[in-house]
């Protein structure tokens, strides 16, 4: 697959997807229809069974909306809301490799992710910061990030365009894990390789549930939780992970 801004590699059952539009890895439209056709490629390569999101560069995970695109914005915008709505409920595990600032669209993309990692560098800083040029968070940023740290920090955040470092946002939950720079993405990839040796029905039915639950309400959920338990209970990797137990050794999932 031949794309402009974005860069798309797999290895074993693991894809990376890098955002490549320098100097800030900010979304026009290019980018942003680049950014759709590597989601369809993972989310229908069955031997994907974990996708890690990342920036190119040292500086930059992404800087949101490229204001210098503003003509396509009409386009752009809503197009953003409904790429990071799928990220949001997206059937395999996403995880944000946070490399460099992520500020407005791009924080708000990467809490679309269900893990974040970000480097603990000095100009490492994430931001909803929208409001100092008199507009607000409009891909998610008002809904997620209070589910994410609480509404009184949100407001905090969304209303003063704080902007807070890796060891703050480890703090009040917005990202999983810190790493030094340099270790990055060797960390993302010890724990991208852990997740995908897990079971990827049983994970995928997880992810569907929760999301389910979060979008459509406990109810919705638990009927998703239900579907997904029947789902499960049938598959070949069920079978697996119950011999593995009795015969005392690790499962091996094959995702069937």
């Amino acid at each position: 697959m031949e794309l402009e801004n974005i860069m798309l590699a797999k290895k074993g059952h693991i894809a990376v997807i890098t955002i490549n539009h320098p100097p800030a890895n900010a979304w026009n439209l290019a980018t942003m229809q680049d950014f759709e056709e590597a989601v369809d490629d993972v989310e229908a390569d069955a031997d994907v069974r974990v996708v890690v999101l990342t920036g190119a560069g040292e500086k930059c995970f992404s800087a949101g909306f490229d204001v210098s695109d503003a003509a396509n914005g009409h386009i752009t915008s809503p197009k953003g809301c409904e790429l990071w709505r799928r990220i949001d409920r997206f059937p395999k595990p996403v995880i944000a490799a946070i490399n460099g600032f992520a500020l407005g669209g791009g924080l708000e993309l990467a809490m679309c992710c269900q893990f974040r990692i970000m480097a603990d560098g000095p100009k490492v800083m994430l931001g909803l910061t929208e409001l100092n040029l008199g507009i607000i968070p409009g891909w998610g940023g008002t809904q997620r990030l209070p589910l994410i740290v609480g509404k009184a920090k949100a407001l905090d955040m969304i209303l003063f365009s704080k902007k807070i470092n890796a060891k703050e946002a480890l703090e009040i939950g917005l990202v999983n894990q810190i790493s030094a720079p340099e270790k990055l993405m060797e960390d993302v990839f010890a724990f991208a390789d852990k997740l995908a040796q897990r079971p990827p029905i049983a994970v995928s039915c997880v992810l569907k549930a929760i999301a389910a639950g979060s979008y459509e309400g406990v109810d919705k959920g638990l009927a998703i939780e239900t579907e997904g338990s029947k789902t499960v209970g049938q598959s070949t990797d069920c079978i697996e992970g119950f011999t593995a137990f009795l015969e005392k050794r690790d499962p091996v999932f094959t995702g069937k």
